[in-house]
């Protein structure tokens, strides 16, 4: 039976649609149990496998000969509410730019034993790959952006339904030097993507990839643009999502969009 990473292409810096399939696999499975975790990684070709989770941060290290990738685990759409407060969403110094405190903060938890794990699996050069859903992708963007400031080398950055997370210079600078590396997706009116709000300073970094009512992926800044025109998001919608929210900001509907457009190249 084909596994997910059978046909992951780990020298490629460009976009690939069996790449964003596999770790769109990988961000669901950082929120199984370190047992499952550890389970479906040897099925799926990955000799090691680790779960960090302090304090409340969790992500999955998975290696083998080929590459090596770390998933950060995303959070329930109540709980991301949490992350808005007053405190947690102020600005911080942070990698190329100002980025939001809270995401900043729940990083540097597991920010050592991460790197300690990194240094221990990349001993045959392996290229490191990073992806997250929700909470999850704004902890991969920071990672992304922590590891490319220190010019550690990163081949992709594939990130699902996550909020913005540092400001104008930080969008500016990461760009510049990660953005054609950099894919964010975005699931038609998936409200987690619209905050925290463009009026309080905050702006996504990377390339847009947009999920369609229909299931088309796109990648049509002009298109985007017209549709945030169309939409008013807040902060406080976060708590009242209903079924169809949930639906378009689960990672399971990211996965089966990936999945139907693994031969797609939307550029």
């Amino acid at each position: 039976m084909p596994q997910p990473f059978d046909a992951f292409q780990p020298a490629t810096a460009r976009y690939h649609g069996d790449n964003a399939a596999a770790l769109a696999r990988a961000a669901r499975l950082a929120y199984n149990a370190a047992v499952e975790c550890e389970v479906l990684a040897a099925k799926w070709g990955f000799a090691h496998c680790r779960l960090i989770d302090r304090r409340e941060t969790q992500c999955l290290v998975l290696a083998n000969d080929r590459a090596i990738v770390v998933a950060f685990r995303g959070t329930e759409p109540d709980k991301l509410k949490d992350w808005m407060s007053d405190l947690d969403i102020q600005f911080v110094e942070g990698p190329f730019g100002l980025v939001h405190c809270g995401f900043n903060l729940a990083l540097s938890h597991v920010w050592d034993e991460l790197n300690a794990c990194i240094t221990a699996f990349q001993d045959k050069g392996q290229s490191l790959w990073v992806t997250g859903h929700s909470l999850g992708a704004a902890l991969a963007t920071l990672a992304a952006a922590r590891w490319r400031e220190a010019d550690r080398p990163v081949h992709g950055l594939y990130s699902f339904g996550g909020p913005r997370v540092g400001n104008r210079a930080f969008e500016r600078t990461f760009d510049q030097d990660f953005g054609a590396r950099n894919f964010r997706f975005v699931n038609n009116a998936d409200l987690v993507t619209r905050v925290p709000l463009r009026a309080m300073g905050f702006s996504h970094a990377g390339t847009l990839l947009y999920f369609t009512d229909k299931g088309r992926l796109m990648a049509d800044p002009g298109f985007w643009d017209a549709f945030l025109n169309r939409m008013q998001g807040r902060i406080d919608d976060l708590g009242k999502m209903g079924p169809a929210d949930l639906k378009q900001h689960s990672i399971d509907h990211y996965v089966k969009l990936c999945e139907k457009n693994r031969t797609v190249n939307p550029f």
